[in-house]
């Protein structure tokens, strides 16, 4: 019998980068961040940035959540068609998150580059495959709307995308911006230039109450001490759901598993990001090292009993769909996770103030596009705190 990792490809692939002490002492500071991923660690570097006091906790080691457990698949599509998000928000509204998306990956890279940060950032297009004829028909649709907002889109035949790409399909849309990274090498790498501009950090560092007063919010830690700050920054993802009373997400378990290096696939895929119509959706990429990354397989049974033999089977069937999308692909799993996400009932993120937090303010990038989420949220943020109104903040506001 083969054994497989628990713990993502990432953490075994990156290690312990940087670690941090648990706080052993009471402090003040303008903003308290919580939650030490790849949100966390964007929205404290713009605090950083402009100059404010900012202290940074988790409860677990940095980046060891959902940031761990990542397929880092930076994309500007949400998890809601554009087709289906109009329906919802209006086609104007919808085409404006849509092409926040776009800005966002193109922020990423520019701050990526400015900070000079090794964590395998690449741009690529990606490929948007309808997996059966039936969903083909609006998949076309989708294209069109697309289009429509300039969105840089082209529809591919199935016969241009099993030559150009070795895949099978009914067709599909190919998008100019996309891109991908190590999410947790990311977070970490930006956490510690910040560090050495004052941001202080402390891991391990549990919360057992909040309070809220006049002009600012209190954390007291399970090891008796305390953080005032005048606000709290929320960037906890799902575990957020269990402070709230407003249902803001569905909570999943969703799976992955990574090829050893240098897989035979058509040499093509290198540059894009792939994945289809189905309910739950297959995606794939490859990594910095030519490894090739797939994931889905989505279930809502978060119980943690047996989850070894769980992962197994998904992993399995991970595998079985890749080799029917990719003919002749010879797919050989090195390591195989799972880990528990969020969706929204329109696909898009809760960014702003909750009527339940005087003083907080939460970034919850939940769904498939949490990291470029969570790029846009650094304005949305510093638009608030200056009183500047932002045109994205109404369509992610609470109580929606």
């Amino acid at each position: 019998m083969r054994l497989r990792t628990y713990e993502s490809f990432w953490l075994l692939k990156n290690g312990l980068l940087y670690t941090y002490p648990v706080l052993q002492q009471n402090i003040k500071t303008d903003y308290i961040v919580v939650g030490g991923g790849i949100t966390g660690a964007l929205i404290s570097d713009v605090l950083i940035e402009n100059n404010f006091n900012v202290t940074l906790i988790d409860r677990r080691d940095i980046s060891n959540g959902s940031t761990a457990a990542t397929t880092c698949m930076l994309q500007y599509e949400i998890d809601e068609m554009l087709i289906d998000l109009s329906k919802m928000i209006g086609e104007e509204a919808a085409a404006k998150c849509y092409q926040a998306g776009i800005q966002a990956i193109t922020d990423l890279e520019k701050l990526v580059t400015k900070k000079k940060i090794d964590c395998d950032f690449k741009l690529k297009k990606s490929l948007y495959i309808a997996h059966n004829k039936k969903s083909s028909v609006k998949l076309e649709k989708e294209f069109l709307a697309r289009k429509k907002h300039k969105l840089g889109v082209k529809w591919l035949t199935q016969e241009q995308i099993l030559r150009q790409y070795g895949l099978l399909s009914h067709g599909g849309i190919l998008s100019d911006m996309a891109g991908s990274a190590d999410a947790y090498k990311l977070s970490h790498e930006l956490i510690k230039q910040n560090v050495s501009k004052g941001l202080q950090v402390y891991d391990q560092t549990c919360i057992k109450k909040i309070t809220e007063e006049k002009n600012g919010a209190t954390i007291y830690t399970a090891d008796g001490y305390t953080i005032q700050g005048k606000r709290i920054i929320f960037c906890t993802g799902f575990e957020t759901t269990y402070l709230l009373k407003e249902k803001v997400a569905k909570l999943f378990n969703t799976y992955a598993c990574v090829s050893e290096p240098n897989a035979q696939i058509p040499k093509k895929l290198h540059d894009i990001l792939v994945w289809d119509t189905n309910d739950p959706y297959l995606y794939l990429r490859t990594t910095g090292d030519g490894r090739l990354l797939i994931g889905g397989e989505d279930s809502d049974k978060l119980s943690q009993t047996d989850q070894q033999n769980v992962k197994e089977k998904k992993s399995d069937k991970l595998i079985k769909k890749v080799t029917g999308l990719i003919p002749g692909i010879n797919f050989i799993e090195d390591f195989s996770w799972g880990g528990v996400f969020g969706s929204t009932k329109d696909g898009l993120p809760y960014i702003g103030v909750s009527p339940e937090y005087k003083h907080g303010y939460f970034v919850l990038g939940f769904g498939g596009n949490g990291i470029t989420f969570s790029m846009q949220a650094r304005k949305i943020l510093m638009d608030h705190l200056q009183d500047k109104s932002n045109e994205l903040a109404k369509y992610y506001q609470f109580g929606r």
